[in-house]
């Protein structure tokens, strides 16, 4: 099994890049589109444990729009094979001084494309020795 790939990375950082615009402009169709239609797809909020993309098209849906912006910040992303992928990166709000989030993600191609197959998101207090 080949780790980071050229050409399968390229795609995975092409997935990851439409999944954070659609993040930031709240296109929640594509973020649907992005996430693995299963019962057994897993996406740990801030804020909420949501199992199964019935609970996460929920959530997204009833999300506001407003502050989302963010600016992203040592981001990995490590192909294993042609056909499973992560992606860790940290997430800087201009509204929230002192914090740092960070974010994991697991990809996994289809027939139809790279989809998030389970997914974490938290917030802590910025380390003092930064990132």
């Amino acid at each position: 099994m080949e780790t980071d790939d050229p050409a399968v990375r390229a795609e995975v950082e092409a997935a990851f890049a439409a999944y954070e615009a659609a993040l930031v402009g709240n296109d929640v169709p594509t973020l649907e589109a992005l996430f693995w239609d299963d019962p057994r797809t897993i996406r740990y909020g801030g804020g909420e444990n949501l199992y199964g993309m019935d609970a996460i098209r929920a959530f997204r849906r009833a999300r506001s729009p407003v502050g989302l912006a963010r600016t992203l910040s040592h981001t990995v992303i490590t192909t294993h094979g042609r056909d499973m992928a992560t992606a860790m990166t940290l997430f800087h709000r201009e509204g929230q001084p002192g914090r740092v989030g960070r974010q994991s993600q697991t990809w996994r191609r289809f027939p139809d494309g790279w989809k998030v197959v389970a997914a974490h998101v938290s917030v802590i207090p910025e380390p003092p020795d930064g990132p």
